[in-house]
């Protein structure tokens, strides 16, 4: 698991890449300066640590990831909750709450995913 653990701007390289894939990397250093400022330089120095980390693959100049966005995002909400709320749910869920006041629709939408997670 600790294989979908990205730094901010890992994540918003890979983010480039899940929003654009396949990516050819021509077009992907032009993203890259475009939309992050990066050299051509730092782009391929990324993409290569990252596939080296089997997060992303470049095969014929065509760059795909091989994890989901999902994946990583349930990982780094899993660390965050693990690291910041002793891992309760509940306190996590309070301190992102705070004063604000949910609508109808968001309070049902979460009562049907704690129903589906319950034992």
């Amino acid at each position: 698991m600790e294989q979908y653990k990205l730094f901010d701007a890992e994540y918003k390289f890979v983010s480039l890449i899940w929003e654009n894939e396949p990516v050819n990397s021509t077009r992907l250093v032009r993203l890259c300066l475009e939309q992050l400022g990066w050299k051509k330089s730092t782009t391929y120095t990324v993409l290569r640590k990252l596939c080296e980390r089997g997060i992303l693959q470049n095969e014929g100049a065509l760059v795909t990831s091989l994890v989901k966005r999902e994946d990583v995002q349930k990982y780094e909400s899993q660390a965050l909750i693990e690291k910041a709320f002793d891992g309760s749910l509940p306190r996590f869920l309070t301190a992102f709450l705070g004063e604000r006041k949910l609508s109808a629709e968001e309070a049902e939408e979460l009562k049907r995913i704690i129903e589906r997670a319950e034992i």
